[in-house]
């Protein structure tokens, strides 16, 4: 993805919205829960209006109109500019066209995981196991309550998060099934809690690596 894009996907969120028609921040975000949007993109009000300050001064949107509702503050309702339209299709071709490198935080323990002796990092993944059960579960069942009658072309982030907890769920499956059949090796890594400093001079002896020079 180009690095000339905000780097927030709430400010995508916000030229969307905007794409479908002139709104104030109110309205944004409240359409957004409305629609479920902020399952799949950040919503904070304070970061709202600070991605909207952002826009303005990049071009991408622009302040429309003033309007007060009975006794309510004034709200000021903002519209897409052409840039900014402009800006969206270029965004949105480079999300949906373009893998980026992404870090999720599952990931990042992952490559970490000989921090924690095998017993607990093996109970902890049988109840990272039993939590995506919980999450899948609800997600599928609304999935089903739908029905076929609402154009899924507007549901689709939720069919993508819930293909994604069910792959989860399959790794983390096959990782827990592995680590009981000694996956590690795990009498390496039991003997790395035993005693690290023995077991770190065996590791960088038969396979290379240790401190550096």
């Amino acid at each position: 993805m180009s690095s000339a894009h905000p780097s927030n996907p709430l400010a995508l969120a916000v030229l969307a919205l905007l794409f479908e028609r002139p709104m104030h921040p109110y309205e944004m975000a409240a359409t957004m829960k409305e629609r479920a949007k902020h399952e799949s993109i950040k919503l904070r009000y304070g970061s709202l209006y600070t991605v909207i300050d952002g826009l303005i001064a990049r071009g991408f949107i622009a302040a429309k109109e003033k309007e007060r509702e009975g006794a309510r503050p004034e709200r000021t309702v903002y519209r897409l500019t052409p840039a900014g339209r402009a800006e969206l299709i270029a965004w949105m071709r480079d999300l949906i066209g373009t893998p980026a490198k992404e870090y999720p935080q599952f990931e990042a323990g992952l490559c970490l995981l000989p921090v924690l002796p095998p017993d607990e990092a093996l109970a902890l993944l049988r109840e990272r196991l039993q939590r995506l059960d919980d999450m899948i579960k609800p997600l599928a069942a609304h999935q089903r309550s739908i029905g076929p009658q609402f154009p899924a072309l507007f549901l689709v982030e939720n069919d993508y998060r819930l293909a994604m907890l069910k792959a989860e769920q399959r790794f983390v499956a096959d990782l827990v099934g592995k680590i009981e059949k000694g996956w590690g090796p795990l009498g390496l890594w039991r003997a790395f809690h035993e005693d690290r400093k023995a077991t770190l001079e065996k590791i960088y002896r038969e396979f290379g690596g240790g401190p550096a020079e």
